[in-house]
């Protein structure tokens, strides 16, 4: 008589909400949150920054950098690491709550595992919104470097097979607006615009694929944001500094040829991740804030 199956709990991403602390401003922080289970392996978790009203509130979901290889979701990028409040602590005080997640990294998944993870993060805030207090009809994204290349693609891509299953299915991963700072817009051609070899086997990029960019082509293309612009696109705001090293201004000049409805800021010596520009890190939250209540705030009161 074979052994019985143990009872197994439910996912974690079921799990009641833990209880919020206080942040600066009374803005309510609940940390760790798993949004999906995977089998076999940890939890993805996200920290909620909940305005301090109570009421459906509009939510940005943020993507942290790293090169798909490093980060948390904990960081905005090294020029806000002594900033009180926290960018995300000034968001949510400024009406729009704050879903940082993490996702997985390209040692633990390759493509298109990370946007998987990064769609999954939107559809368990819409299957928990009432829970939450947020607003599942108002949902943005933003992201950092390679955060932002994934926000830019929660923005552009609706390819079912593109979707996955990880976490909750059923509701709509779409987002209404995007903001996307320093990002690798163009994946297939971040090697040569910063004078690298595209067939290394080692760069961020061939990490992300698994294997080097040169040998395949169409995997980066469907990797890369460019290739999923269309007319119907939401509105975006690209943040870049002209003097990025890592991810040349251009990956962001080239996405907003593409885009109908687009703002475009670049700023002079800034390089990658704001280093050695602060005001442009000051001037880049500014205009995210503002980005976001337009688009998820001031157009409903419009309405």
């Amino acid at each position: 008589m074979p052994t019985p199956a143990l009872p197994l709990p439910p996912p974690a991403h079921e799990a009641p909400l833990p209880p919020p602390r206080t942040g600066a401003g009374g803005v309510r922080v609940l940390s760790g949150v798993p949004f999906a289970a995977l089998p076999g392996a940890r939890p993805l978790e996200l920290d909620l920054y909940l305005p301090a009203e109570d009421g459906p509130a509009p939510v940005v979901v943020f993507l942290h950098g790293g090169g798909w290889r490093l980060g948390s979701r904990r960081s905005a990028g090294p020029a806000y690491r002594e900033a009180d409040p926290t960018p995300f602590e000034a968001v949510a005080q400024a009406g729009v709550a704050v879903a940082s997640v993490d996702y997985r990294l390209s040692g633990e998944a390759v493509w298109p595992a990370q946007l998987h993870d990064a769609k999954a993060a939107v559809r368990w805030l819409r299957s928990r919104a009432a829970e939450l207090g947020v607003d599942a009809d108002r949902v943005a994204a933003w992201g950092e470097s390679a955060g932002g290349h994934l926000a830019e693609l929660l923005g552009l891509v609706t390819d079912p097979a593109l979707e996955g299953e990880v976490g909750v299915t059923g509701p709509s991963s779409a987002v209404s607006a995007v903001a996307a700072w320093y990002a690798p817009s163009d994946v297939a051609a971040v090697a040569t615009d910063i004078g690298n070899d595209p067939a290394a086997p080692d760069s961020r990029e061939a990490q992300l694929l698994g294997a080097p960019v040169s040998t395949v082509p169409e995997l980066a293309a469907q990797a890369g944001p460019l290739t999923h612009a269309s007319p119907s696109a939401p509105p975006f705001l690209l943040l870049h500094g002209r003097a990025d090293r890592f991810v040349p201004c251009v990956q962001s000049e080239r996405l907003a040829g593409l885009l109908p409805d687009v703002q475009l800021h670049t700023y002079d010596g800034a390089d990658h991740m704001w280093l050695g520009a602060p005001d442009a890190a000051t001037d880049a939250l500014a205009r995210t804030v503002a980005f976001l209540r337009r688009h998820l705030i001031d157009e409903g009161d419009r309405a």
